[in-house]
């Protein structure tokens, strides 16, 4: 479980993120949506660690991540597996050097070990007989799932993933989807996930915050956004005549 209680985060004079409070919780699809701007990649940064914050706490499974002795913030973050926007594979590696190098960095396994391991994870995400290819040789959904597989292959506690989506077609981004919320259930795994995709917030929303001009405007479910009654964020939600009609659709 991550926690976050009063965030705030500000570039000089400008305020980025206010006051933000949140629960994500394990074995959950937990979604951060909002327009360009809004402070999504932002507060994943805060998150992982990548920017500190100006006020307020996130705690890890209890513990103040931002209060940690060095050594221990440390230690977090090897729990944390990221899937960048884009997938940010290494173009001189192999498939299978991206996916190992996680290990290499971080463990004393054989390499025999690590293969196993490897293997393993780009089975998880089925792709199989492309160990040796390079990134310029697979398709794009086939790169997501190859930085899938670097973001789980330490066996992470959490999971972030920054707009898993980009760039893809829509049935690849149904697979991908689909995969982070098979891997976060199977694997009791707390995930993150930053989307414009009003799709993957349908499919794998479990819990979703939106936020708006760097404020949490709203929470819940995806069985509870259509109706939020929250302005600003139908205005967000119910952008295309698509969403509009689905609004009066209602879940069994």
């Amino acid at each position: 479980m991550i926690q976050l209680f009063q965030v705030n985060k500000s570039f000089g004079e400008q305020y980025v993120l206010q006051d933000i409070d949140a629960t994500f919780s394990d074995g959950k699809c937990n979604l951060i949506i909002g327009r360009s701007g809004s402070g999504k990649s932002v507060l994943m940064k805060c998150m992982v660690g990548l920017l500190p914050i100006d006020e307020g706490n996130i705690l890890y499974d209890k513990q103040n991540f931002w209060n940690l002795p060095k050594k221990e913030m440390t230690h977090t973050r090897q729990k944390i597996g990221m899937l960048f926007q884009g997938g940010a594979l290494f173009d001189s590696l192999t498939v299978e050097e991206n996916v190992i190098f996680p290990l290499n960095m971080f463990t004393n396994m054989k390499l025999s070990e690590k293969l196993d391991r490897v293997n393993f994870c780009l089975n998880r995400v089925h792709i199989e007989n492309s160990n040796k290819k390079f990134p310029s040789e697979i398709s794009g959904g086939m790169k997501k799932r190859v930085a899938l597989a670097r973001a789980i292959v330490l066996n992470p506690k959490y999971l972030f993933c920054d707009e898993p989506n980009s760039g893809l077609d829509p049935k690849t981004s149904i697979v991908i989807d689909q995969l982070i919320l098979e891997i976060t259930q199977e694997y009791n795994m707390t995930t993150i996930v930053n989307t414009h995709d009003m799709n993957s917030v349908m499919e794998i929303g479990d819990h979703v915050i939106f936020l708006y001009k760097g404020q949490k405007h709203w929470e819940g479910s995806n069985r509870e956004i259509l109706n939020s009654g929250n302005q600003e964020l139908e205005d967000f939600i119910f952008a295309s005549k698509f969403l509009k009609e689905l609004k009066n659709t209602k879940f069994e």
